[in-house]
């Protein structure tokens, strides 16, 4: 007899929410297990999305707060205090990700400076750790935006203030770093970061995500130009090299900016929400973890939700069944650990009604069912 299940899927992007299919699971499996015990953690894996599915797991609060979106407009921004005020958790997406800019796409204009706003409201309530998930991004600022909304200052040859944007980055020369909010030092900062794509170069932050930005072959070659530039003035500057550090590239260059001048450690997504969820102690003694995304591939292995769910069950010892929209390479999975993984499309059908919502939550019930039956 199964007593604990442990429901702890990601999003299927576009159309179900983590919190909605943790809901639709629990419910199918209570009309077989009604006096079970239940943990649903809705999860997101530091991307848009992952301020809620803290305060859904853990409580807290959420503050909102005037700030500057992508290209410097008046918006509401907002971020989430956990543990007791100690911690805040914020999204980049929520100030610099791409559903504010819609169709205006232009990645050497846009800028980080509104998610920047956020992190000196969160060390001015007196948040000593504070969360950035880097997922969504829109900008291609390597975070000088960020970095001018905490008090630096980029400067050019000469010694005149440089505005916003990845458009600037080529022509700093130098840093000017003396009238910074105090405030931030005395915080530490972890970074969610599930990319591996160094600073610059072709498998950096322009070449690689700049397009889907707004920019064109000619402007992701003056784009990388300027993070090879700003890399160099950060090396002879601070010290640090973070062209060579993995996951420097994140968020359009984000995570280097956040690297080099803030106390800060780049952590897988998952790893980082997990952490903070106290997932360890959560599952304790539990029989059965459901997980779950949108696609289940190679890649679920490297770095996403269940792979970070699964290796917490291995330790203990606890079996992990996978649900995916759709399924590639089962036979990698299990070998990967995960006692099964279904897809919960009946057969071939529609992009259309792969992304509908009622079908999809049909379709999750229905293979929720089976995977109970099987374990009855």
């Amino acid at each position: 007899m199964l007593k604990k299940f442990v429901l702890i899927p990601d999003s299927f992007k576009g159309t179900m929410s983590s919190g909605e299919i943790c809901s639709v699971m629990e419910k199918r499996i209570r009309c077989y297990y009604p006096n079970a015990e239940f943990v649903s953690i809705p999860v997101a894996d530091g991307g848009e999305g992952s301020v809620d599915s803290f305060l859904a797991a853990v409580g807290g609060e959420k503050i909102k707060l005037p700030c500057k979106g992508p290209y410097m407009e008046d918006m509401e921004g907002f971020y989430g205090i956990i543990d007791n005020g100690k911690t805040a958790v914020i999204e980049m997406a929520a100030a610099a990700g791409l559903p504010l800019v819609g169709d205006k796409l232009a990645a050497e204009k846009t800028t980080t400076y509104g998610v920047g706003q956020l992190l000196v409201d969160a060390a001015r309530r007196g948040c000593k750790k504070i969360v950035i998930g880097l997922g969504g991004s829109a900008t291609n600022d390597a975070g000088t935006g960020m970095l001018q909304a905490l008090g630096f200052r980029f400067l050019d040859r000469n010694g005149k203030e440089l505005d916003k944007g990845g458009q600037i980055l080529e022509k700093i020369v130098y840093i000017d770093s003396e009238k910074t909010i105090p405030e931030l030092q005395e915080a530490f900062f972890t970074v969610a970061c599930d990319v591996n794509n160094p600073f610059s170069g072709k498998n950096g932050a322009a070449f690689v995500y700049a397009r889907q930005k707004g920019a064109d072959d000619a402007m992701i070659g003056k784009l990388d130009r300027g993070l090879q530039q700003f890399a160099s003035v950060i090396r002879n500057s601070v010290g640090k090299d973070i062209d060579l550090i993995p996951g420097a590239g994140a968020a359009g260059g984000l995570g280097g900016g956040i690297l080099a001048f803030l106390p800060a450690t780049l952590k897988p997504g998952i790893q980082m929400v997990l952490e903070a969820l106290d997932f360890e102690n959560q599952i304790q003694n539990a029989d059965l973890i459901i997980t779950g995304e949108g696609k289940l591939d190679r890649q679920t292995g490297m770095g996403k939700t269940p792979a970070g769910v699964l290796e917490a069950a291995k330790r203990q010892q606890i079996p992990v069944i996978a649900i995916g929209g759709s399924v590639e390479e089962t036979d990698l999975l299990v070998q990967q650990g995960f006692l099964a993984a279904f897809s919960i499309q009946p057969g071939p059908i529609s992009l259309e009604q792969a992304m509908d919502k009622a079908f999809t939550c049909r379709q999750i019930e229905r293979i929720v069912e089976q995977i109970i039956r099987l374990r009855l």
